[in-house]
This record gives C-alpha cells, sequence and structure tokens, in this order.
C-alpha cells in the first residue's frame, strides 16, 4: 500500500506507474540533476516523463515497474540530448549558409531596408501589447520567451505552478496573437 488517500471514490482506477513516478518524483529529480547538471532542467524532464506516461496505455503492465519507469526517464533525457545535438547542428549549418567570411571574420550578409523597418514597427507593436498584458501574465511572458528561463524556474521566481505559469504564457501569446492580427 502506498498510503495515498486523496483519491475520490469515483475516480478512475489509478495507473501503477504513474502513482509509482509520485512516490519517487524527488529521486526522479534527483537523477535528472545529476545527469544535466541543472535543477530547472531535471524539473521540466521531470514534467516531461509524468506527461509520457500519462500518454501511455496505462493497461500495459511491466514486471518491473521501476525498472520501466526509469528506463522511460533514461529516453525523456536522450531525447532532450538529440533534440538539442540537432538544434546545434542545424544553427551550425544555417551560419555555414547565412554567413561570408572574410579574412576569418565573420560578415553578416545585410537585410534590406525595407525589411529592416517593417521587423522594427512588428518589434514596437509586440512590445506594445506586452506591456498591456495583465502584470502577472506579463511577467511569466517576459520570464519565459524574452529571458529563456523554463517554465519550472519562472514558476520558482513567480511563486507560483508551473501549470500556473503555462496558463499565463498560454494566454498571453493567444493576446498578442489576437493584437497583432489587428
Amino acid at each position: 500500500m502506498t498510503g495515498r488517500t486523496d483519491r475520490n471514490p469515483g475516480d478512475a482506477p489509478a495507473d501503477p506507474l504513474l502513482e509509482l513516478y509520485l512516490e519517487r518524483r524527488g529521486n526522479l529529480l534527483r537523477f535528472f540533476a545529476a545527469r544535466s547538471g541543472s535543477q530547472a532542467t531535471a524539473e521540466d524532464l521531470a514534467q516531461e516523463l509524468y506527461v509520457k506516461l500519462a500518454a501511455r496505455d496505462p493497461t500495459i503492465t511491466a514486471e518491473n515497474p521501476v525498472a520501466l519507469l526509469y528506463r522511460i526517464a533514461t529516453n525523456v533525457m536522450l531525447d532532450r540530448a538529440r533534440g538539442e545535438a540537432r538544434a546545434v547542428a542545424r544553427e551550425t549549418a544555417w551560419r555555414r549558409v547565412a554567413h561570408m567570411e572574410i579574412g576569418g571574420e565573420d560578415v553578416a550578409e545585410e537585410v534590406p531596408a525595407d525589411d529592416t523597418v517593417a521587423s522594427r514597427q512588428r518589434l514596437r507593436q509586440l512590445v506594445e501589447a506586452a506591456a498591456e498584458l495583465p502584470p502577472q501574465m506579463q511577467r511569466a511572458f517576459r520570464l519565459h520567451k524574452l529571458e529563456g528561463r523554463s517554465h519550472a524556474e519562472t514558476a520558482r521566481i513567480m511563486g507560483i505552478s508551473v501549470k500556473s505559469v503555462e496558463k499565463h504564457i498560454s494566454a498571453a501569446l493567444k493576446a498578442l496573437t489576437a493584437r497583432l492580427r489587428r
């Protein structure tokens, strides 16, 4: 018995692997942090693991659920690492194509003036629209999208849940998109 009594009698049958995840979440965070070197990345990986577990078929069981849990956790880390490696490769390839070198120095091609003016105008509109967002939504948007912080780090800084951060950012993106389409 896990000692968990927070289920309502009408709830659907529990998924043993999700129950195990909840019991061992602290250990999983340490597992991820030790391998990634970052508590924020560990939080993100733990969230990705939960989503992956919640999306799987709960009727599929394993002889050793702990081993399965850590196998899936390892796969989540590997997927993240592969994605990051692909992003670095894309960036490197783009730099080779989009930049010229003269005398060992990067020389970027100049953007046409009309594109620069249009980009500045869109940026000004975005800044104005973001300034009109409610304060919490604006702060979550700034921390995550402009400063590049993870959802977990943004939540910690703001003193709210990761789910609240996700809702703020989603609402901000919808509001900004609607405003910029006008």
